[in-house]
């Protein structure tokens, strides 16, 4: 049975509140922390401003007199002409995209509906497309954020190998396949979504920019870009880069006057070492793959939704003693414990009930690198007692954000 967490030695601090183009671009426009969080708009027409629910009418008569009132025309799964409420989401996305301009929104949906038809899109979740070696780890959906919405992954680093990068991207022909394969992934995000007036409409997006090689992912990047702006518009609610080198930071000073306040809005950067605590913000530690500083890993899926962990943060010069008490003979503690960007020590002690009984060093005391992953740990008590997990940080002045979770089963035998 799962025990409640136990009090600190140290009491835990509450995670802090959350504070399209060229490949260049488009990270200019996440290299801010400083504009407010973006904000979806309403999909209740109800809450349309006149001009507004006007554009949306004038689109769907353009739309039913080019297609005809009979004609079959939708889009993931969604008659467009249906007049439901999900056929005005969909509608509001490409109104929005083209600032309520009905005739460019027109243009843009025309040109996407036929964009999916030949490119076969609707049909695109179910193919094989042979790129095994790339899923869960190139681009994947994993988790949600704290909002609901589905988070997608891209992590391009493995193409710094050349061999790897020839393979994937050597000719045009190879280009189209990624290309086709980054779509399936896209597509699969957006079938989580609802589609609804108050429900969850967009993805969260993720772009590890870490051994990047920007040079031979150019073509196939500008591509991508190309392709989700022209198909998937309103189609992402947060952009949040990773890993980000230092001097986009100063390229972005010179590009961010040009950005509307809605672009940047949309994007946020974290250098190197700040990870977790950017994803922290957006994403709950148990949803964070354990590569980004989180508890989730691969295979966890399997096993239903994640348990929910306890978020804290450990102070520069602090030590955090987590104490989890009332641990039975026979019982075994499993527990899962993880600091972003670690770079202290950490151990476990078993500390029994009995007086002058002997404690237990479980894991002893050892440095953690910036790039471990989370710990994964478990111990069959034979005596009553308390398990203590320490994060020691007292050599470093930097806060840390940090997370845990455990679960005592008891012993079989009672």
């Amino acid at each position: 049975m799962e025990k409640p967490p136990s009090p600190f030695t140290i009491p835990p601090q509450s995670s802090p509140k959350p504070f399209k183009k060229s490949f260049v671009t488009t990270l200019m426009e996440a290299a801010t922390l400083r504009s407010p969080s973006f904000k979806e708009d309403t999909y209740f027409v109800s809450h349309l401003k006149p001009s507004d629910k006007k554009a949306l009418q004038d689109l769907k008569d353009k739309l039913t007199a080019s297609v005809g009132p009979d004609a079959e025309c939708s889009m993931w799964g969604i008659p467009l002409l249906s007049g439901d409420e999900k056929a005005d989401v969909i509608l509001l996305k490409f109104l929005r995209a083209r600032d309520f301009k009905v005739s460019d929104a027109f243009h843009m949906l025309e040109k996407c509906l036929a964009w999916r038809k030949q490119f076969n899109a609707d049909g695109i979740t179910d193919e094989d497309l042979g790129f095994k070696e790339l899923d869960g780890v190139v681009a994947y959906m994993h988790g949600y954020d704290r909002e609901g919405h589905p988070v997608c992954y891209n992590a391009y680093g493995v193409f710094k190998d050349k061999e790897m990068c020839e393979k994937m991207f050597g000719d045009e022909e190879k280009v189209k396949s990624f290309l086709r394969w980054r779509v399936q992934v896209m597509e699969k995000g957006i079938n989580l979504l609802h589609f609804k007036p108050g429900g969850i409409n967009s993805i969260i997006q993720v772009t590890d920019l870490k051994d990047m090689p920007k040079r031979e992912l150019r073509v196939a990047s500008n591509q991508i870009l190309s392709l989700f702006q022209d198909n998937y518009p309103e189609m992402v609610a947060r952009k949040i880069f990773i890993n980000v080198p230092w001097y986009f930071s100063m390229l972005y000073s010179m590009f961010s006057p040009f950005l509307t306040q809605r672009t940047k809005s949309k994007f946020v950067i974290s250098r190197e070492g700040f990870t977790a605590e950017t994803l922290y913000k957006f994403i709950r530690p148990e949803d964070v793959p354990v590569q980004y500083g989180g508890l989730s890993r691969p295979n966890d899926s399997h096993n239903g939704p994640p348990k929910p962990a306890s978020e804290f943060v450990v102070k520069g010069g602090e030590k955090v003693n987590i104490q989890i008490e009332g641990i039975e003979g026979g019982a075994t503690i499993t527990w899962d414990l993880v600091v972003g960007g670690w770079d202290l020590e950490y151990s476990a002690e078993f500390v029994p009930n009995a007086e002058g009984g002997y404690s237990v060093a479980v894991e002893k005391a050892r440095k953690l690198g910036p790039a471990e992953e989370a710990i994964h740990n478990s111990y069959t008590a034979r005596e009553g007692g308390k398990m203590v997990l320490s994060v020691d940080n007292t050599a470093s002045r930097r806060k840390k954000v940090a997370a845990y979770r455990y679960i005592v089963r008891k012993s079989s035998l009672d």
